[in-house]
């Protein structure tokens, strides 16, 4: 491809992205202009000024099926308006501390061992779990750390047909020391536990941070992702054509692997009409 060639290739490109938010911003657009090929999600952290209720009803009426990580205690309030909790905390200690921890196994037994049976009963079938920071852990240990408190876990997951996500998350801007921060890590630790029971948050934010490559990333190690997060780079905020990443893209290529899971918005709101946005990154993705 010479320089001419190149850039009209670009012109062509920024023009499909530009006219991409019309569509996105028309306020009539709603459940029935979704094309069904994406599962969508939207995380509840991310609108923790309203009220649970007021997201889901909100939520529904954009044709989003899911609403993400909600504890025990909120999955009978999605319940209610018909939706779902396609990610799941099965329990609340945060990020820093996980799996790598041999100190915490016991807790964290305790605590899926409390959960797990409660999601099946709930109709859920994914639980987040976080490799913890590394706190001077080699990677290698870290993830021998991970496989032996998860083995146990994954018994009790695989009773109750339960998937244990773990989380993907940057180590360079948000999530200091975490130690699952590239994919290669995560499917090595995948590979290590053998199990259907156990696969990957791939939050497409996080990654593109640590290692790019995306859409090459996802698909090659598709059969070891359960589900997938957003959010713009940088800043985490609206996933348009301000930022850096092309999401329609990225949503092509994963119903291209035949991907069945959900894909939940992890973005921060950043322009004052939350719902406005929510509608029109639901829509961006739903190629």
């Amino acid at each position: 491809m010479n320089r001419k060639q190149a850039l009209k290739t670009m012109a062509t490109g920024v023009a499909g992205a530009m006219a991409l938010p019309t569509l996105a911003r028309d306020p009539h657009h709603g459940p029935a202009s979704l094309k069904g090929n994406i599962r969508h999600s939207v995380c509840q952290w991310c609108y923790s000024d309203m009220p649970l209720e007021k997201l889901c009803e909100e939520a529904k009426g954009m044709g989003i099926t899911s609403i993400d990580l909600l504890n025990a205690s909120q999955w009978s309030t999605a319940a209610k308006y018909g939706l779902t909790c396609a990610m799941a905390y099965a329990n609340d200690w945060g990020l820093g501390r996980g799996f790598n921890n041999p100190a915490d196994h016991t807790q964290l037994l305790k605590d899926y061992s409390a959960n797990l049976p409660k999601a099946a009963d709930a109709g859920l079938t994914n639980v987040i779990c976080f490799s913890g920071n590394a706190r001077g852990l080699s990677s290698a240990q870290g993830l021998e750390n991970c496989a032996r408190g998860l083995e146990p876990v994954l018994k009790v997951a695989a009773r109750y047909n339960i998937t244990v996500s773990m989380e993907l998350l940057n180590s360079k801007v948000d999530h200091k020391d975490y130690q699952c921060d590239h994919t290669a890590w995560g499917v090595q630790l995948c590979e290590k536990l053998g199990s259907e029971n156990f696969k990957l948050l791939y939050d497409i934010y996080h990654m593109q941070i640590m290692e790019g490559d995306v859409i090459a990333t996802i698909t090659k190690n598709i059969r070891y992702i359960s589900h997938f997060h957003t959010g713009g780079v940088p800043g985490r905020h609206e996933i348009d054509e301000t930022q850096e990443l092309h999401y329609p893209a990225i949503m092509r290529a994963i119903v291209a692997t035949g991907f069945k899971g959900f894909v939940a918005q992890e973005f921060i709101p950043s322009r004052g009409d939350n719902m406005k946005s929510l509608r029109e990154s639901v829509l961006i993705c739903d190629v």
